[in-house]
């Protein structure tokens, strides 16, 4: 780059991105629409489905929102990270343990990027996973009944960002940690020691989960990295099936006022690594056991659907200062955010945040100059391939702030910039720009169906933006943030739909929508309930002393509980309900919540046995209720509980119709 090149890249942008604040700002924005035929195109007729299923993260909520497209009608939110009173997800004794961790019960998560299984390289609509970037977590979750299957913690690592991106056929899940600790390397311990000593004793480490046919997640090993910042992740596909590619900024090892000190060099990293070597490693016993505590969480369905915790002690740690061809850095400007595979698995992109050009690497060079040995130096033990050897091009003029790339599976790119508030399509073998649409504003992720494998319904893309101002009725200083739906299926791209979102969705994936229907769960059969408490009739209907405590075995069906009149309950009891919902029809749950109680309402699906504790402290008579309205008479849906003083002789006495 010649000097003068050098100073207009330099002090451009910075002013640029104080248009482009200020442009975020403005007050026309709802003046700017969409195209005219833009209702016909999402309208979905009453009583009709969406084409699509977007699955949208639910961030600082720690959920994960289901969306139709191209409606946008928000269908459902799935519990994941954080307690869900709504349902009593969290709260009940069958879903606590699902967020246990080393840490303890952690009832709130930061959940980021939702990423769907696959096979061949394609969305199969088996699992959809998604991480939690604070406390560092994986989920699982079911496609067939939309619940929470299984949460796994990923140890030696903080702030995990880069995750959870599948491989082709789903046989990893990888993680990263987006904040480097610093971790001992004798036995991977975080250690209390001074933070300006940074670039001696901070590292990093990148995870890959192995997932069974079954969907059972495990980490199968960790590799050890320099003290950067791992940000983003995507696997390779096609001829780079085998790779996994890691975005990293703070090359610069950074400990303080990093917007600054964290963007000297003109290049930071994406790290290469070779999988399916590193697999290799595994079997052959290479890498060392190291302490690695973290909990796994799941559902035991043998049991009952009663979620299980177990504590694994150890992982294995992969060094790639003694393990040859394991991880190779990708130079590429400038503190790269996103990086992504385009279908064909022959080139991989990378948003580069003060970037002013999206470097496009070839893995058909990567591989070439890893054979020629042409390398530019290396860091901690990993070789730095030279630039110009492994580039494919440069995408010029992309926008100002270009973050994430999705592609349409007929050659063309789309990427958004952040700062100049736009998306911005490109030919990938010309890195050429063709078109662009702004958005408003401010967008981070953007989301084709499929956009990440090697089949895109390239029909419809999603901006996810982060700032929402003026696009709807103002809800106070905060706001939903703001999605925008895009006909992408011409040469010009068409703004079509704008609808709020939950949270902030940094990242979503969406898929056809026949391939999720047809492995629907519509009700749990009664006979297949496994449930240690659950009882199949109202005869069954009982409540027993033990000590303390008190287990009321009750069955709900429209429109009673039974039991419904419960004595003999003292203060300072400990009262179990095991609800056992009797329905076996599809969309007829039933609810249960008491007077007083501490924690949250149950929300029982048909043919499910869900627990409720009660600790009752004070005297009287309490009723308590079905919370959904499940029938005409649902308001006769009710009971009462009576609460005597401790040491009292009240017998345990129960009925319903007596």
């Amino acid at each position: 780059m010649n000097t003068i090149h050098k100073i207009i890249r330099t002090w451009a942008l910075p002013l640029l991105v104080v248009s482009g604040v200020l442009l975020a700002g403005c007050q026309n924005g709802q003046q700017i629409g969409s195209s005219d035929d833009a209702a016909s195109k999402v309208y979905v007729a009453p009583g009709e489905h969406d084409e699509f299923y977007g699955f949208f993260s639910g961030g600082y909520n720690g959920q994960l929102g289901i969306y139709g497209l191209p409606s946008g009608r928000h269908l459902f939110t799935v519990p994941v990270f954080s307690q869900a009173p709504v349902n009593g997800y969290g709260y009940s004794e069958e879903t606590k343990a699902m967020l246990n961790t080393s840490h303890g019960f952690v009832p709130w998560g930061d959940a980021h990027h939702p990423e769907l299984s696959q096979t061949d390289g394609e969305t199969d609509g088996r699992w959809i996973f998604i991480n939690e970037n604070n406390t560092p977590r994986v989920a699982r979750i079911g496609l067939d009944d939309f619940k929470t299957q299984e949460i796994i913690e990923i140890p030696n690592s903080a702030g995990n960002h880069a995750s959870p991106f599948v491989t082709p056929n789903t046989e990893y899940i990888s993680a990263a940690t987006r904040f480097s600790i610093p971790v001992s390397e004798d036995d991977m311990q975080n250690m209390d020691v001074a933070i300006d000593s940074y670039k001696e004793n901070f590292k990093g480490t990148l995870s890959f989960i192995k997932v069974s046919d079954e969907g059972k997640m495990n980490i199968d090993f960790q590799i050890l990295m320099p003290g950067f910042d791992y940000d983003l992740s995507h696997a390779g596909k096609g001829p780079s099936d085998g790779w996994s590619f890691f975005t990293s900024y703070n090359s610069e090892e950074a400990n303080t006022l990093l917007e600054i000190n964290a963007s000297k060099n003109d290049k930071d990293f994406i790290a290469a690594v070779n999988w399916k070597k590193a697999a290799e490693y595994v079997k052959q016993g290479k890498g060392t056991m190291m302490p690695g505590e973290h909990v796994r969480n799941y559902i035991d369905h043998e049991e009952g659907g009663i979620a299980k915790s177990e504590t694994i002690e150890e992982v294995r740690v992969l060094d790639p200062r003694k393990l040859d061809g394991l991880v190779y850095f990708l130079p590429t400007p400038k503190s790269p955010h996103g990086v992504d595979v385009d279908p064909t698995g022959k080139y991989i992109v990378a948003g580069g945040k003060l970037s002013t050009v999206i470097p496009v690497h070839s893995f058909a060079k990567m591989e070439e100059a890893i054979e020629n040995e042409d390398y530019a130096g290396e860091v901690m033990g990993v070789p730095v391939l030279k630039y110009d050897s492994i580039l494919h091009g440069e995408v010029e003029n992309p926008g100002l702030g270009p973050l994430h790339t999705e592609f349409d599976g007929k050659g063309n790119a789309y990427t958004t910039a952040f700062i100049s508030s736009e998306v911005v399509k490109w030919d990938v073998e010309k890195t050429e720009v063709i078109d662009r649409i702004n958005t408003y504003y401010s967008p981070g992720h953007l989301m084709i169906p499929g956009g990440d494998s090697q089949n895109p319904d390239g029909k419809y893309l999603v901006a996810l933006n982060k700032i929402t101002k003026d696009r709807y009725l103002p809800t106070g200083p905060e706001m939903f943030h703001s999605a925008q739906l895009i006909d992408i299926s011409g040469e010009k791209m068409k703004l079509l739909l704008d609808f709020p979102t939950e949270g902030e969705p940094h990242y979503a994936q969406g898929i056809a929508a026949e391939k999720v229907i047809k492995n629907q769960k519509r009700f749990y059969k009664l006979e297949e309930n496994g449930h240690p408490d659950a009882i199949s009739s109202e005869k069954e209907a009982r409540v027993e002393r033990d000590g303390n405590e008190v287990h009321i075995y009750m069955t709900a069906i429209r429109s009673h509980f039974t039991p419904d009149n419960i004595e003999g309950v003292k203060v300072g009891d400990e009262v179990y309900f095991h609800v056992t919902n009797l329905e076996q029809d599809w969309d007829v749950p039933h609810g249960f919540a008491i007077k007083g109680a501490n924690n949250a309402e149950l929300l029982i699906m048909p043919g499910e046995t869900l627990t409720f504790k009660w600790e009752p402290n004070k005297e009287g008579v309490f009723p308590f209720y079905c919370t959904d309205f499940c029938s005409a008479l649902h308001q006769e849906m009710q009971g009462y509980i009576r609460v005597s003083p401790k040491g009292s002789d009240v017998e345990i006495a129960y009925g319903t119709g007596q």
